[in-house]
Formats: C-alpha cells, sequence, structure tokens
C-alpha cells in the first residue's frame, strides 16, 4: 500500500516539473489568474507543504531554510517566484525536498505517529500525510495543466500521455463550439 501511495505522488511530482519545460522564464512566473498563481509559484508551494509536512510533522526537519516560513514572511510568499530566483533555484529545492520525503516515507511505517499542530486534529499518521500530499499535488497539478493550457496549448499528465483524446484542432473547435453552445441556452 505505501509503495503504491508513494508512486502515486512521484507521479504527480514529476507531472508538476514537466508542465515547465519548453517554456519561456516569463511564462513559468507570470501570473494568469486574478489571485496570482503562476506555474513556478506552483512548484514552489509545493516543495514547501512537503518539506513540512514530511519534515516537520514526524521530527526530521529539512535543513534548507526556506524565507517564507519566517514568521515576518508576506502571505503567500512561497506561491510566486521572485526576481531573484531561477527556476533552477525553485525545481532544485523541490527534487531536495523529494529525496527528504523520500528517506521519511521509506524509513516509517504507515502507522507513525506525526503532528501537524494547525489541524483539527493535530496527531496524524504517515498514512494521512501521504494522502494529504497526493491530494495537494494533484490538485495543484489540475491547476498546472488549465495554466499551461492557456500558455500554449500544451496538455496532458506526461509527455508522452496527454490523457484527451487524440482529435484534431478542427475537432477540439468544434467540440469547444458544441460546449459553449449548451452554457449560451442558460445565458
Amino acid at each position: 500500500m505505501k509503495d503504491l501511495m508513494h508512486d502515486y505522488l512521484r507521479k504527480a511530482r514529476e507531472a508538476m516539473v514537466w508542465k515547465l519545460d519548453g517554456l519561456s522564464e516569463y511564462d513559468v512566473r507570470r501570473p494568469l489568474t486574478p489571485t496570482g498563481t503562476n506555474l513556478l509559484g506552483l512548484i514552489k508551494h509545493l516543495a514547501s507543504v512537503e518539506a513540512w509536512y514530511f519534515g516537520n510533522t514526524f521530527d526530521r526537519p529539512f535543513p534548507d531554510p526556506m524565507s517564507w516560513w519566517d514568521d515576518d514572511a508576506d502571505p503567500n510568499a512561497d506561491s510566486w517566484a521572485t526576481a531573484d530566483e531561477t527556476r533552477e533555484d525553485i525545481v532544485g529545492l523541490y527534487r531536495r525536498v523529494w529525496v527528504h520525503a523520500d528517506a521519511t516515507i521509506e524509513a516509517l511505517p504507515l502507522d507513525a505517529p506525526g503532528v501537524v499542530p494547525w489541524w483539527r486534529k493535530p496527531e496524524t499518521t504517515l498514512h494521512a500525510i501521504l494522502v494529504h500530499m497526493i491530494a495537494e499535488t494533484n490538485r495543484h497539478a489540475g491547476h498546472a495543466d488549465i495554466l499551461r493550457e492557456q500558455l500554449d496549448g500544451a496538455v496532458g499528465m506526461s509527455p508522452s500521455n496527454s490523457n484527451l483524446p487524440e482529435q484534431d484542432a478542427a475537432w477540439w473547435a468544434a467540440y469547444r463550439a458544441r460546449v459553449e453552445a449548451a452554457a449560451g441556452v442558460w445565458s
């Protein structure tokens, strides 16, 4: 069970990083929603939460400092790349977090106890944290899917799996028009 869950987390992580491939520095950073959601910020956020949940929760703190955890950090500081943070810095951090988290996952049994102070029921287990991080990572992978499609039309779970019907641009345009027409009935 733990191996299966760990595999789901690994695949979601890789999908997140793949969403940056082939994009300019500007496109991976620029806010694409009114709340500032951006691809590199999603990676930075996931690095932050995964480091905390697989580190501090089990008294195995991630060794790299993260200034956005400081009490005086700006709200949402973990959700965007500053001008002096490179793509390589943030993706590298995320990959180092993976190594740290993977070590925790491999070292502890699923029923290993942990504590998340801000949760309604702070006492938790590795099993619950794995489920939480699979859900969290996949939630943000969905955000990344939409952002990437807006940027250049690229879609899918990986370079070899679009997870969509294989149709040409004309089919997709006609499909979108049908969806719009159905929605228009309610306008």
